[in-house]
Parts: C-alpha cells; sequence; structure tokens
C-alpha cells in the first residue's frame, strides 16, 4: 500500500459532516472518507457518526468488516504508538 498520511483523532473528529463536510471514519488504524456513500448522509450511518474510529463498534454491526472494501483508505490514524509527523 502507498505511503498514507497520517492524521490525528483530533482531525478525524472535524470530518463528521457537520463541522466540515467531509465524512470521514477510521477502522483498525486506517481513516476512510465516506462522503460520497449515500449511508452516511449528514454524517451519521444508524447510530454510528463519523469522526470518529469504528473499531470497537463494529461488532454490534449487522455486517461484517468486508463493507470496508468498497472504500479506499485515505490515511492512517495516528495514535500514541504511531509517532510519525502528522499531515493536515
Amino acid at each position: 500500500m502507498q505511503d498514507l498520511p497520517n492524521y490525528t483523532p483530533q482531525q478525524l473528529a472535524l470530518r463528521n459532516g457537520q463541522d466540515k463536510p467531509e465524512i470521514w471514519v477510521a477502522y483498525q488504524g486506517l481513516v476512510y472518507d465516506m462522503t460520497a456513500s449515500r449511508l452516511w448522509r449528514n454524517g451519521k450511518h444508524y447510530e454510528h457518526w463519523a469522526g470518529q474510529d469504528l473499531t470497537a463498534e463494529l461488532t454490534t454491526a449487522p455486517h461484517t468488516e468486508r463493507v470496508f472494501d468498497k472504500f479506499t483508505p485515505i490515511g492512517v490514524l495516528k495514535t500514541a504508538v504511531n509517532t510519525d509527523e502528522e499531515d493536515d
């Protein structure tokens, strides 16, 4: 996979469809742009909100992680373990 930019949880949180028009979510350390998905209008998908890491929430979803196969990762979610420089 190509080198992807790093995003902090704060940068992800702003892409919630409200504060900024982009609708992003993270799953297993990768950031996905859901802006074009009709299922994520206004930054909400059922009880899930954009701008968050949805890794833990997927266990209660009616689908598997394969749903992310339809989307291309746009970045890496920067954590305390991943201390690379952040990109904006």
